[in-house]
């Protein structure tokens, strides 16, 4: 994979049609510096906290350092990382940076008008030494659903170093449509071949308070976090026109491990609480379809024993709607640990 330097395009708040003609090219922006150090430093210290109770960091008397342990590494969606997720998903600093005026006037730049942060919001805790869970290039259209000019913000919660493992983004790819999708591991488990894709790849050594900006049908991948002992911290937060409709999954906490209620239990403001509900939006129901040809892999790899749908196996369990599918999927990883308990002939 050839990556070439995304120019940064702050100048160009200066001149929208400009900024949306080089959006409308490339299909991603890139925002040097746009949020203040504060504002993720108090978010990643806050996202840090949760991962030092759940024993996942060693001691380094620095509450925004890490120094991850890499033999407590688990990925979404396993139980013991949906467990310090649903806590990271109750944080008020985490929630409340989406609503950062520097990218409410981003959004609402590029959308031409008035914008609508999703409710689901996501953050990314990547372990070291995790290479084969690094999240595979994909495009984040059949996860959103509804308007297809929804732009996610990607935000690294401090300095993310290529080692690190940052995002890279495929310019252009978002002129194609969705592409065809099969299992993956990795956060969502579901990839594009990157045989298909064009090598315009794009990344850079990110700062605190950088922001890339990319349309819902841009390609991009993370690169796998290469440090002995370092987390990745990083947000994804999404922003469309409240004009066009979204998909109902998108009012939901994200993975749908927690109710608004439990999420905003602790909260010392009530100002973000269930905010889009002062707009008369437009939502649409989710289409799981996007998501069966993962699902008959998974199954099929099962069925040979193949642990790599385990990850697949959960989401279907903890999430699809059927309770047919829900129970098969059920069987299928009880059928897998019993093999992996099973002694080596």
């Amino acid at each position: 994979m050839t990556t070439l330097e995304p120019s940064p395009a702050n100048h160009l708040l200066r001149d929208l049609r400009e900024l949306r003609a080089r959006l409308d090219r490339d299909g991603f922006l890139y925002l040097a510096g746009l949020l203040p150090g504060e504002e993720i430093a108090r978010a990643r210290r806050d996202v840090l906290a949760c991962c030092r109770r759940a024993g996942w960091l060693r001691a380094s008397g620095d509450p925004l350092h890490d120094r991850a342990d890499p033999a407590r590494a688990c990925v979404e969606p396993e139980p013991a990382f949906i467990a310090v997720y649903r806590e990271v998903q109750t944080l008020e600093s985490f929630h409340a940076l989406a609503h950062h005026p520097a990218l409410l006037a981003l959004a609402e730049a590029v959308l031409g008008e008035p914008a609508l942060p999703h409710p689901n919001k996501i953050a990314r805790l990547q372990f070291p030494r995790n290479r084969a869970h690094t999240t595979p290039a994909h495009q984040d259209y059949p996860f959103i659903q509804g308007a297809a000019e929804t732009y996610t913000a990607w935000i690294p919660l401090g300095d993310v170093p290529r080692e690190l493992g940052g995002l890279a983004v495929d310019a252009g790819t978002h002129r194609g449509g969705p592409y065809e999708y099969h299992l993956s591991l990795g956060a969502g488990g579901m990839a594009v071949d990157p045989a298909t894709l064009p090598d315009r790849w794009h990344t850079t050594d990110y700062r605190a308070g950088d922001v890339l900006l990319f349309h819902s049908h841009l390609v991009h991948r993370a690169l796998p976090n290469l440090t002995p002992d370092r987390m990745r911290l990083s947000v994804d937060y999404r922003y469309q026109a409240r004009s066009r409709p979204i998909a109902a999954s998108n009012l939901l906490p994200h993975t749908g491990q927690i109710t608004w209620e439990e999420v905003y239990r602790g909260w010392r403001s009530t100002e973000l609480q269930y905010y889009w509900e002062r707009w008369p939006l437009a939502v649409q129901p989710y289409d799981t379809t996007w998501f069966e040809t993962r699902d008959r892999e998974a199954f099929a790899l099962a069925e040979r024993g193949d642990p790599t749908a385990r990850p697949a196996l959960l989401r279907i369990a903890q999430r699809d709607p059927e309770p047919a599918k829900r129970a098969r999927a059920e069987h299928a990883l009880a059928a897998l640990e019993r093999a992996d308990k099973r002694p080596a002939p």
